[in-house]
């Protein structure tokens, strides 16, 4: 069977391979390597931790920490990807890591929602430092190395197949109607008509495929939305609408974006950390395996 959308995360955790354990992407254990404090030899020439800026909002605050992560680092087979940094996040609305696309982004994006192994550092998200809790606790979406949708695939297959993850094994889910593209969609869609039934995801606008892409990885509603590249749309008005969608979601979720882009103030985003001088860009291939 051909998946197009996320699966339950104990299913994803129990079918990793012992080859993708050992790979950047996702790893048993805790998130520290060496701990902070502790240095080793190679360590001696590391420069110091950065931090980053962050610009808070005033007119609403949730108490709790989000993420707390300290002398973060990562390196894939191709070298240095990013830190070490440490980074503070409080819980609640929408928080957006301004940075330019590249590996090191998407990287930290996905760590911060347990998809990514850690080489150095401590990392902790809603309290937990183990990656298998930190994704039970959290969706990702608009990331294409793991949620990006084939050209030959319509709103009705990606919206029945993520039905058909949700429910038990035993349940039969047939392919959706439009009143079931409405049920998993409208509330992320608001005021954005939703997409017709039979229409290939890849024709869409950019804002309905990442509204479509978010509403299918945020079905379980969990306390923390991970969103990638919204700064892929180019009009300003979708882009201004896609982030009040998910300011709107921030009222019951804490929601991370990454964004190149500046946030003008008073729509409603919580905080915005400047990482544009600790994250640099690069490609996302120096993340994977020399073959």
């Amino acid at each position: 069977m051909t998946h197009y959308g996320q699966h339950s995360d104990a299913e994803a955790w129990d079918e990793l391979s012992d080859e993708q354990l050992e790979d950047p992407f996702v790893a048993d254990g805790n998130y520290g390597g060496t701990p902070v404090g502790a240095a080793e030899p190679d360590d001696l020439e590391t420069p110091p931790y950065g931090t980053p800026v962050v610009q808070r909002a005033t007119a609403r605050q949730t108490p709790g920490t989000l993420v707390s992560a300290r002398g973060i680092e990562l390196h894939g087979p191709w070298g240095h990807v990013f830190g070490p940094l440490d980074l503070d996040l409080d819980a609640g609305g929408v928080t957006v890591l301004a940075a330019q696309a590249g590996a090191a982004r998407t990287a930290l994006l996905m760590a911060l929602c347990g998809r990514m192994r850690l080489t150095r550092g401590s990392l902790t998200v809603l309290g937990e430092d183990r990656p298998q809790k930190i994704i039970a606790r959290s969706a990702i979406a608009c990331m294409n190395e793991l949620d990006e949708v084939r050209p030959s695939v319509t709103v009705r297959d990606l919206v029945t197949e993520q039905k058909r993850w949700d429910s038990p094994w035993y349940r039969f889910v047939p392919r959706v109607r439009e009143d079931g593209v409405a049920e998993m969609c409208e509330e992320i869609f608001g005021d954005v008509p939703l997409p017709p039934l039979e229409a290939f995801v890849d024709d869409l606008p950019e804002l309905q495929q990442l509204l479509l892409r978010i509403s299918v990885a945020n079905t379980r509603r969990p306390p923390l939305l991970v969103v990638g590249r919204i700064d892929r749309i180019a009009d300003d008005v979708e882009r201004a609408t896609l982030l009040d969608r998910l300011v709107a979601l921030g009222e019951n979720q804490s929601v991370i974006i990454g964004d190149v882009n500046p946030v003008e103030p008073g729509v409603g985003v919580r905080a915005v950390v400047d990482m544009h001088d600790l994250l640099g860009p690069g490609d996302i291939g120096v993340l994977t395996k020399r073959k």
